[in-house]
């Protein structure tokens, strides 16, 4: 129950108010002493135990931060994943041949502009430029004013900072912070 959480939650709400698509259940939070504590009239409605008594409802897991991005991964595969959905804001643009994984958070300014191939369980944070042929990797988490040039490849659990440039033709590799630090 973090930033990104409270960043998800608006973008529902924006995507609901086009139409309504989404009944919001609640946050989860694995952390006890965040239960019941609330954003936008949304509480915390307990761990990932509760995903039990709501078996038709569907997850959007986008915990992580430049000092826990390394833990991603081990807490996301606790999920079922069938449950999974992603979310795009609806003033991201998406081009043609855009790929979209699952549990991928795409905020608000996004652009993808043509054969990008996005992994599993991304954030991309608002106003970031992803240009053609570019793959990411799942894990990974794009920050806010990112430009990441084309024929790029950005490695599974990467943390990309906010306002980093990427130029042609890099690869970034596996478990890689950059930009932060």
């Amino acid at each position: 129950f973090g930033g990104n959480s409270k960043e998800a939650l608006s973008i529902i709400r924006d995507i609901n108010k086009k139409k309504a698509t989404y009944k919001i259940l609640g946050f989860i939070d694995d952390d006890p002493k965040k239960k019941g504590k609330e954003f936008g009239g949304v509480s915390v409605i307990g761990g990932k135990e509760v995903m039990a008594d709501y078996p038709q409802a569907k997850v959007l897991a986008v915990q992580g931060s430049p000092s826990s991005f390394l833990e991603r991964k081990k807490s996301l595969r606790k999920f079922d994943s069938n449950r999974f959905i992603s979310i795009v804001h609806p003033t991201a643009v998406i081009g043609e041949g855009v790929e979209l994984g699952k549990n991928n958070l795409i905020m608000a300014g996004v652009v993808l502009t043509a054969s990008i191939k996005l992994g599993d369980h991304l954030i991309i944070l608002p106003n970031t430029v992803i240009s053609h042929d570019v793959a990411i990797k799942d894990f990974s988490m794009i920050g806010s004013n990112v430009s990441i040039s084309g024929y790029s490849t950005v490695g599974s659990n990467c943390y990309i900072g906010s306002g980093s440039k990427i130029i042609n033709g890099i690869n970034i590799g596996n478990n890689s912070l950059v930009g932060l630090g």
